[in-house]
């Protein structure tokens, strides 16, 4: 197995059991049983579990903010209707994306083991994923602002304000069994308040 392929295959396997056994109870004799590889090949690779999982939830992350970043490209990228825009982005932000389950299961495993997780690794998660997605966001919301849409005085607040209105239960604890009545009111309720607090008028 080459090097590259090798790397794919352990960091397949560590997914799949740190989503479904979180950080502490996952074992190094699991995780190699899952990417059928030995344990020492992958101490030789990452070191420890604390670097493994690290590099779990960088390359996870990364991926899910590769396609939020590309829904806001495509449904911020030209506004013609604020509100319905803005709305329609929401739903599809709001909306689990497929393929993504086990990231969304490490996301729910972090929050439940935050104190048992390595700084490093939490540090590594917010900056590929979510404060990378909050600063794609904010450049658009900053472009809306020079357009004379939207009244945005710092456009990474506005971003910040944008994602904890439309979830309600807060984005880093997002429920994965939201029904789309739940995610359609919870998104309308959301942008309207929005609009409310950085609609130029």
């Amino acid at each position: 197995m080459a090097r590259v392929d090798k790397r794919a295959a352990l960091l397949a396997g560590a997914t799949t059991v740190f989503a479904r056994d979180g950080y502490t109870r996952a074992s190094i004799d699991a995780i190699a049983a899952a990417a059928q590889v030995s344990s020492r090949t992958i101490y030789n690779h990452f070191g420890d579990k604390a670097q493994l999982f690290q590099a779990v939830i960088q390359e996870s992350a990364g991926q899910v903010a590769g396609a939020q970043i590309a829904l806001i490209e495509r449904y911020l990228h030209k506004v013609t209707d604020l509100e319905a825009d803005l709305f329609e982005f929401g739903v599809a932000w709001l909306t689990p994306i497929p393929g993504f389950a086990d990231h969304s299961a490490l996301v729910r495993q972090i929050n439940a083991e935050l104190e048992h997780i390595p700084q490093a690794a939490i540090d590594s998660w917010q900056e590929t994923g979510p404060l990378r997605v909050r600063r794609a966001l904010a450049e658009r919301f900053a472009q809306l602002g020079a357009d004379g849409l939207l009244r945005i005085d710092d456009p990474e607040r506005a971003a910040l304000h944008f994602g904890v209105l439309i979830y309600p239960d807060g984005p880093l604890r997002r429920r994965t069994t939201r029904t789309e009545a739940e995610i359609v009111g919870s998104v309308r309720a959301g942008v309207r308040t929005f609009l409310h607090g950085h609609l130029n008028q």
